[in-house]
């Protein structure tokens, strides 16, 4: 029986980036376009190694004074390796999966332990929102105004207090969507998970509810998945909605570029993306249906948790050939688990550059740290969840992912050495390089964002952003560890 058919939802105009806009590939990236794809990708390496050259000059001319003083030039050396490494990874080997077959995939007596969705697989795109009055209509009308034939709209009202409801009413009535309020606060998991009890889409779909889709992602994002049958989820790719308004708005837009285009890129390339980012979260339903009672009643140091809804859902996707079986025991009643059980599988995890969401973002600083602190606790939760197992899924995924950690969990002390301890003991200029590599790496990466976004002056904040991270964000971590048992669930960018 085919799907009813959905009332038209009127098209929410894109925001107004300049590097949003739709431009044309430049003549380099049209003639490796027009390429065999192996002289394409070995001309795509020589290409990052040239433009990566300079750094690689600095490193070869300090390496010498590497072994005379390890404690004092080490972190940087590594930091910088790192960073160099990520890059090279992101801009020579990662390939959009839904514009092109991805060149490193299971072999194929492996790839068919995957069963492959339907050529169009039905889609359940499912949020949940909380006082969100101002933002949500804009939000529900990308979802529903998606260029997908096959959609299913579930948001569910988690107790609302201002005319969230009201707004909802009107679109239900409006757009054929199906709304589910709630008559008890159960937070944003419990919520989603009442979304699911619904949901009969083949692929399973989140966005956040202060965030506007592009009309293409998520058929960029199912298309992904109908082509390359070992991914069990895919993330978008997202920007800051609000980026012109402050500061803050705007070095985070450009951070956000970074995290996507490089980190999550080099991540992809491996199939290991250890977080598809809740603006547009799009995963196969068997990836991840037996799981949702164990995500919705996630635990950590012996109280509920109710951060990491991305990260965590993300964890049981890539963690569940040595953990499914385990966590599936544990809620062996849900429905979720009695209904069907899907075998557990080694998942391949993706990212869809050309797939754009825009989320707001914090756009003062009070609000802007409490999204750090909120992020700070995912992390530490995750590490003792995806951290007990990544180290299978071999030396490339496990290489970017105790890397990130290491660095992450090194960072505040780093930043009392460098900041705190050296002028105190009358090393300022251990401070002065300290600082100085710190805005040498936020220059690379307001380089890269440059060459992505050529037009966009923006890239400067970015060095601006690595300043910020050294000098007030490394200290957040032992206080978020401090505080992990504490939270609710709150949003907004204001």
């Amino acid at each position: 029986m085919p799907a009813p058919s959905r009332p038209h939802a009127a098209p929410v105009p894109l925001p107004r980036l300049r590097s949003a806009r739709p431009h044309k590939p430049g003549f380099i990236r049209r003639g490796l376009d027009r390429q065999d794809p192996a002289i394409r990708h070995a001309a795509r390496r020589v290409l990052t190694l040239v433009c990566l050259l300079p750094m690689l000059l600095i490193l070869g001319r300090e390496a010498p004074r590497l072994a005379q003083s390890p404690l004092v030039l080490g972190y940087g050396f590594t930091v910088l390796i790192g960073t160099i490494a990520m890059l090279y990874i992101a801009y020579s080997r990662y390939d959009d999966p839904s514009e092109r077959l991805l060149r490193r995939r299971p072999r194929a007596k492996d790839l068919a332990a995957f069963p492959p969705l339907p050529t169009v697989p039905r889609v359940s795109f499912l949020l949940a929102v909380k006082d969100e009055e101002e933002c949500i209509e804009d939000c529900v009308r990308s979802m529903a105004g998606s260029d997908y034939p096959d959609l299913q709209v579930v948001v569910v009202d988690d107790l609302s207090e201002d005319g969230t409801r009201d707004v909802l009413r009107r679109l239900e009535a409006e757009l054929g969507i199906t709304v589910i309020y709630l008559e008890k606060n159960v937070g944003k998991k419990h919520a989603l998970v009442r979304a699911c009890e619904v949901a009969d889409g083949d692929v399973i779909a989140f966005t956040d509810s202060d965030c506007i889709l592009a009309p293409d992602a998520l058929a960029r994002c199912v298309r992904a998945l109908t082509t390359h049958p070992e991914l069990g989820a895919v993330s978008g790719h997202a920007r800051a909605l609000n980026a012109a308004d402050t500061f803050f708005t705007k070095a985070q837009d450009v951070w956000y570029e970074g995290q996507f285009r490089v980190a999550k890129a080099a991540e992809s390339t491996f199939g290991s993306v250890t977080c598809v980012s809740g603006p547009l979260a799009v995963f196969r339903r068997d990836a991840i249906y037996n799981y949702l009672p164990a995500w919705a009643g996630d635990r950590f140091l012996g109280a509920p948790f109710r951060f990491a809804t991305d990260r965590q859902l993300t964890g049981y996707v890539l963690g569940q050939r040595w953990r499914g079986k385990a966590l599936k025991r544990r809620y062996a009643d849900s429905p979720f688990v009695t209904a069907q059980d899907y075998p557990e599988r080694a998942w391949r995890i993706g990212y869809v550059q050309s797939a754009k969401v825009w989320t707001n973002v914090p756009a003062r600083f009070k609000p802007f740290m409490k999204q750090q602190i909120r992020w700070k606790k995912s992390f530490i939760r995750n590490l003792f969840f995806t951290g007990s197992f990544m180290w299978r899924r071999g030396p490339g995924p496990a290489a970017l992912y105790y890397g990130h950690a290491l660095w992450v969990v090194a960072a505040p002390v780093m930043a009392f050495r460098h900041l705190l301890w050296a002028p105190l003991h009358g090393a300022a200029f251990l401070t002065l390089l300290y600082l100085c590599g710190v805005i040498l790496k936020g220059c690379v990466w307001g380089l890269a964002f440059k060459i992505d976004n050529p037009g966009d002056g923006r890239w400067r904040y970015r060095p601006l952003m690595s300043l910020l991270s050294a000098l007030v964000l490394a200290w957040l971590l032992p206080y978020s560890f401090a505080t992990i048992r504490r939270g609710v669930w709150a949003r907004g960018a204001n």
